[in-house]
């Protein structure tokens, strides 16, 4: 299918862009702060709210990739890209127990980043200096498919000049990014989010209504999807599938907040409070992801054609609606992929910043210096993730991102069990780390990047990343066992038991490291 150039929905997408363009440098003077102080300018002095923490992590988490890839797949595949639903159902009561204790004892020792509290618990700087690795390679590629996302919806929007209009949205972002640090897309996820609701609930009442109800819809997808060339199914059937299908639903659901930008806007909260309440409140985006997942069968029945599945939301929303309208989704999808890169930018630039350019070039920097590298490092990862879209396949940053769920699970243990037993050695987490991440990547790859893997062991096909980390754990254990007590003495855990404690909401947190105090 292709798409014409239309003036009204180029009209409608130009006003809705230039307005959040317009927050994002306005985000400067909200919630006023120093924005010399890394604290201010990454985490947003720490200050975020439920109803602000709701919208930023639903736009963080929820990107505008999911709300073009969900749906693709499920149009290619049918019911396996609904994976993504038991995997949100799950992560928020796992995060719900966890991440309370991660913001309280990153709270007390003013931790910007998860490196930083794995260097805290465990006194190790390679450990730290492995995750902030990881970090920083899973990032970057996720980075770059938001990037996509954009130029799917360029491509919608029937304009040309080649990769102009992307580099323009590119500098855009990077601007009020520089300027304003974290405020920026906690502003702008407020539209963000609210455009994205609005288009999704439209659509699932409107599309049916001219399909002839879901009824429909579910029989036309039955009969297409098994007639594919590599065929799909309504509803997946044998026992291998189930277990592909769980693990990866409980692997990714594993690994998503230890992404460096899941744990920045975390951070960027005011209380436990917060934290909790957003693990209650933010299952209503699983719901909505749900309704998105759908609009993969209505493409379907409504029989539309694309050269690539990445088409297959703004094709059928092209199709179905009037030009103003198709322009307001189109605006939410673009709007959608400038809040979570510009967390995802902001979250590399700390890990950098404090786990790399501190550590080890300029321990000694000023407060000021360490948010200056930090706003020039995240122009430099926004022009990576660029190139990869400008001059690499976009499968090749698929083939990445897909690997980075893997990667990152690998953390787990020295991030979030830390955070309960410091039992496992800093060797063995270390190794275990090593040998996940060489196994994990060497599986996947050996697969042409297939998130599932046939186990021979268990002689069952179960999640890449799973299998990793089972290994990863089962080093670290072993090793434990073996070095005992040896190498622990020079062991330095900074943080106490009381640090993971419960702390009463307030409505500022403490003063930042270097700000004044009266």
């Amino acid at each position: 299918m292709s798409f014409e150039t239309n003036a009204v929905t180029i009209t409608v997408f130009s006003a809705l862009f230039l307005l959040v363009t317009v927050l994002g440098f306005v985000a400067a003077r909200w919630k006023r702060g120093d924005l010399d102080l890394l604290d201010e300018w990454g985490l947003g002095g720490r200050r975020f709210g439920t109803v602000i923490t709701w919208f930023l992590l639903g736009g963080d988490l929820f990107t505008a990739y999911t709300f073009i890839a969900v749906p693709a797949l499920v149009f290619a595949v049918g019911a396996g890209g609904f994976f993504a639903l038991p995997y949100t159902i799950i992560v928020f009561p796992l995060v719900f127990l966890v991440m309370p204790r991660l913001w309280s004892v990153a709270s007390k020792h003013r931790y910007v980043t998860g490196p930083d509290y794995v260097k805290g618990r465990y006194g190790s700087r390679s450990l730290a200096t492995a995750i902030t690795f990881t970090g920083l390679l899973a990032t970057m590629p996720y980075i770059a498919l938001q990037l996509v996302g954009i130029e799917v919806v360029i491509q919608a929007l029937g304009i040309g000049g080649g990769h102009l209009p992307l580099i323009i949205a590119f500098a855009i972002l990077a601007a009020y990014t520089y300027t304003s640090g974290l405020r920026a897309p906690a502003m702008i996820a407020l539209v963000k989010d609210t455009l994205i609701y609005a288009t999704v609930i439209v659509a699932v009442i409107y599309i049916p209504s001219k399909l002839g109800g879901f009824d429909h819809i579910f029989s036309a997808a039955g009969d297409a999807l098994p007639k594919r060339d590599e065929p799909g199914a309504l509803i997946p059937s044998g026992a291998d599938a189930q277990v592909a299908y769980a693990t990866l639903a409980l692997g990714s659901a594993m690994a998503l907040f230890l992404y460096p930008h899941a744990l920045t806007a975390v951070l960027s909260s005011r209380s436990q409070d917060v934290v909790r309440r957003n693990m209650s409140l933010l299952p209503a985006w699983t719901f909505l992801l749900g309704l998105m997942a759908l609009l993969g069968y209505m493409a379907i029945a409504a029989g539309i054609k694309v050269t690539e599945p990445n088409l297959t939301v703004p094709a059928l929303f092209d199709n179905m609606f009037p030009s103003w309208f198709f322009g307001v989704a189109l605006a939410a999808i673009a709007i959608g992929a400038l809040v979570p890169a510009a967390v995802m930018s902001i979250a590399a630039a700390n890990l950098f910043t404090r786990n790399i350019w501190k550590e080890f070039v300029r321990p000694d920097c000023s407060d000021r210096e360490e948010s200056q590298v930090a706003k020039i490092v995240s122009l430099v990862v926004k022009a990576g993730a660029l190139a990869f879209v400008l001059f690499l396949p976009t499968k090749f940053a698929i083939d990445l991102q897909l690997l980075g769920g893997v990667w990152m699970l690998q953390t787990l243990p020295a991030v979030m069990l830390a955070l309960y037993t410091r039992w496992l050695h800093r060797w063995g987490l270390l190794a275990g780390w090593a040998a996940g991440m060489v196994a994990g990547t060497w599986i996947a790859a050996s697969q042409d990047f297939v998130p599932v893997w046939a186990t021979p062991i268990i002689g069952a096909t179960a999640y890449t990343g799973l299998v990793a980390l089972v290994l990863n754990l089962a080093v670290a254990s072993v090793l434990t066992l073996v070095l005992g007590r040896h190498g622990r003495a020079d062991e330095l855990d900074e943080t106490r038991d009381v640090d993971y404690d419960e702390l009463r909401e307030t409505r500022e947190p403490a003063p930042a490291v270097g700000a004044g105090v009266a």
